[in-house]
């Protein structure tokens, strides 16, 4: 899931009772002629982090059923294979929905064992609507820029104003967008997969998707199941939720991490000062967001912003040592310079970013129903928020204007599978934004999957970010299609240690001495001497 850092992107969530079933078997028949496709033109794109990086565009109908219609652009990216066993594409995808996928191509490459990646063509690709495809959706720029009204209504007149505003980037769509919007959704996406298959000359395709990612997976492999080769779906997509109760779930969970992260801060307090009991530090958080409402930071921190800042360090720890700097620096010193430099770093939208949201709502206001009456929304978020209060307002308005969406949505389809190949599924057990319970539910429905769990792990994209073992399972399975099978009655087909918790950085000062001021380091974006875990976040971008 990649609109922008600090922004989640939803795992998912289903309105209860309807799914449009799709084909369990080829679904040629009956289907229009598709239009012939020219061959790929690759061009040379080359990075100082990928030098054999190549790239592409490929027109697809906009309308699936009227292939000799309209026609948008995507845009793709190969590392090609280098090894005389030529495996086939591997395409692959970071999430979202609204995550540009074109950068993944030159990681995945770096990051598998060199003798697994040459054997694979590795295609990365912008979806339809992001990033570098035609046309670009941008609903709304700026819809994000601070300083927003705080995300915990106050009473009646700030609800009302926050619903507007949702409604408002609703419109805004509707108006820009009107040709567009009814064909940007999961089941268009996935079909256009196929197509980059049969402009790749490939029988079948290889399949890497994180986040989002698995679902598009799913949904192509329920689709093509005879066109699926291998497929690895790491940090799963609840189907069961898709989309509106997904992100209930996520609410509890991140809130959850949160609490996790907070519990680290104390137990490092000879580092950040801010005390040993895990709740009094998570009171002074909550203390550090209501004085951020009177005075925002920097003039652009509020409480929005601060929940904005630190939900990727519900993505991924690594950024915990980052952010508790920040916020000892807050608390204990009333310096709220680090905490304005952590928001322009983790939180704060740019035209990516903006461009990632409207094909965030796009995608899933269309890809199932939601809720069309507030009411429901209120209740639900009210009830949660008791509970689970970290994120849950701000999880909602980002949400909302699916409750004003201008296209009808659609019903999501039915996954179950007992066609496919064997599927490798990858889940850490305290992944927020994708609870553990969604790789669990697509395992049951995939027949023939195979199960891996990263135990104790609450990193979200858990293969290729640095964990040994979980790597070896996915080259395993990529080099020879071997997947782990468990024991007896085991669910778990195997289980993988989750890495150790982060340490504070050397340069953290002692509790109640002020540091000087200095821009934190920006996400990675290459392999090398950058942790794997910061690299695969970057790509990733703590998306929804």
């Amino acid at each position: 899931m990649t609109p922008r850092a600090g922004m989640l992107i939803a795992a998912g969530a289903l309105v209860a009772g309807t799914v449009t079933v799709l084909p369990a078997a080829p679904a040629d028949a009956g289907e229009p002629t598709p239009r012939p496709l020219p061959p790929l033109a690759w061009t040379d794109c080359a990075s100082k982090a990928y030098p054999e990086l190549q790239c592409a565009t490929l027109e697809v109908p906009l309308d699936h059923d009227d292939p000799a219609g309209r026609t948008v652009t995507l845009a793709l990216t190969r590392i090609q294979h280098t090894a005389e066993t030529f495996q086939g594409p591997l395409l692959v995808n970071p999430g979202g929905p609204g995550g540009s996928g074109r950068g993944m191509a030159g990681y995945v490459a770096a990051s598998l064992p060199p003798k697994v990646a040459a054997e694979y063509d590795v295609i990365g690709f912008d979806p339809r609507g992001v990033g570098e495809s035609e046309p670009a959706l941008d609903c709304k720029p700026g819809h994000f820029a601070p300083v927003r009204p705080d995300s915990v209504p106050s009473g009646a007149a700030s609800e009302r104003t926050a619903v507007e505003r949702a409604q408002s980037f609703a419109e805004a769509c509707g108006k820009k967008y009107a040709d567009v919007l009814p064909y940007i959704d999961t089941v268009s996406t996935a079909r256009d997969m196929d197509l980059i298959r049969r402009a790749l000359d490939a029988e079948k395709i290889n399949y890497l998707g994180y986040s989002y990612g698995t679902y598009l997976g799913a949904v192509y492999a329920r689709l093509h199941p005879d066109r699926v080769r291998r497929m690895a779906l790491d940090s799963v997509v609840n189907p069961h939720g898709v989309w509106y109760e997904d992100n209930i779930a996520q609410d509890y969970a991140f809130d959850t991490r949160h609490k996790d992260f907070m519990a680290w801060v104390a137990e490092h307090d000879a580092a950040y000062g801010l005390g040993t009991d895990p709740a009094a530090v998570e009171a002074a958080w909550y203390r550090m967001r209501d004085a951020l409402r009177a005075a925002p930071a920097g003039g652009k921190v509020g409480p929005g912003e601060l929940e904005d800042t630190f939900l990727p360090g519900g993505y991924y720890d690594g950024y915990w040592p980052r952010l508790a700097k920040a916020f000892s620096a807050y608390v204990n010193d009333a310096d709220a310079v680090p905490l304005t430099e952590a928001y322009e770093r983790y939180g704060e939208a740019d035209p990516a970013a903006d461009n990632g949201y409207s094909v965030y709502t796009s995608v899933q206001c269309r890809d199932a129903a939601w809720p069309r009456d507030w009411s429901v929304w209120r209740k639900d978020s009210w009830d949660v928020h008791a509970k689970a209060p970290f994120s849950t307002w701000n999880n909602a308005w980002y949400n909302a204007p699916c409750a004003f969406w201008p296209v009808e949505s659609l019903t999501p389809p039915e996954v179950a599978n007992d066609q496919v190949p064997p599927v490798l599924i990858l889940q850490a057990t305290d992944d927020a934004a994708t609870p553990y319970e969604g790789g669990v539910a697509l395992h049951r429905l995939m027949r023939g999957s195979s199960l891996v769990v990263e135990e104790g792990g609450g990193n979200h994209g858990v293969s290729l970010g640095g964990n040994d073992c979980l790597d070896e399972h996915l080259a395993t399975y990529l080099a020879d299609g071997k997947v782990p099978r468990a024991e007896g009655d085991s669910e778990v087909d195997a289980v993988c240690a989750a890495l150790p918790a982060p340490t504070p950085e050397p340069s953290a000062p002692p509790a109640g001495k002020k540091a000087a001021a200095r821009t934190l380091p920006a996400p990675a974006t290459s392999v090398g001497a950058v942790p794997a875990g910061d690299t695969l976040h970057g790509f990733l971008g703590h998306v929804r």
